[in-house]
């Protein structure tokens, strides 16, 4: 049944509180619609019209300020799955992808032999930090997924993966320059059209995962208010 009234205020109220992943905002704001309704109509079985059904609904189901942070906190466990998830699908399909570019187009001894002595060494520990974030990223995709009911506040995970998605990129940075450096552009990315198209990947990614990361960071800044304190 279509409503027009105070369900509709509050539900568009409801939804501009709420800030996380449009799919899983569409699923909450739709439950919530969805309860209100049902209540409404068993209440007009009861005997109170339309209006009346609507407002009574609307006060047992709670105000705003009482729901928002709830559900502030799916929606910030949310961003943080897909975040976890990203993480931990794209770091490996980018090595994978520098690994057969240069296994399909390898470079010619000459460009080797220019490298500095640091060269292999930075190349490792960049493949080392890519091992690592991946593995933080399967570890909270697993925490914010099974291990979400041994955590008294799964959000936190959501902001902290956020967190450290933005500490790592400054790291990630020096090592790639590092490595385009030391390169002395004999393979870079300029004038290896392999290199340049994983590159652009690579950036790609990075860039998605530092909005992501961004978001998580923002959507959880009111998932652990107190419902209490945030009363109308």
């Amino acid at each position: 049944m279509a409503s027009n009234g105070v369900i509709d205020d509050y539900v568009t109220g409801l939804g501009r509180a709420l800030r996380g992943p449009r799919g899983a905002k569409l699923d909450l704001i739709t439950e919530a619609r969805d309860s209100l309704l049902d209540a409404a109509e068993a209440l007009e079985l009861d005997g109170l019209d339309r209006p009346r059904a609507e407002r009574a609904a609307v006060e047992e189901f709670g105000t705003i300020g009482e729901i928002a942070p709830g559900y502030q906190r799916e929606l910030s466990v949310a961003a943080g799955r897909r975040l976890a998830a990203l993480i931990f699908l794209s770091v490996p399909l980018t090595a994978a992808l520098w690994t057969a570019i240069w296994q399909v187009f390898p470079v010619d001894a000459t460009s080797h032999a220019a490298q500095p002595d640091w060269f292999v060494p930075v190349a490792r520990a960049m493949d080392v930090t890519q091992v690592g974030i991946g593995v933080v990223g399967a570890f909270a995709l697993l925490a914010l997924g099974r291990g979400r009911r041994r955590l008294r506040r799964p959000w936190l995970v959501t902001r902290a993966l956020g967190v450290f998605v933005w500490a790592m990129l400054p790291v990630m940075l020096v090592l790639c320059g590092a490595l385009m450096y030391g390169s002395d552009r004999s393979f870079g990315f300029s004038d290896y059209p392999p290199g340049l198209v994983a590159s652009v990947v690579s950036y790609g990614v990075w860039g998605l995962q530092i909005y992501c990361a961004t978001r998580c960071i923002g959507v959880t800044a009111f998932a652990g208010a107190d419902p209490a304190a945030t009363r109308s």
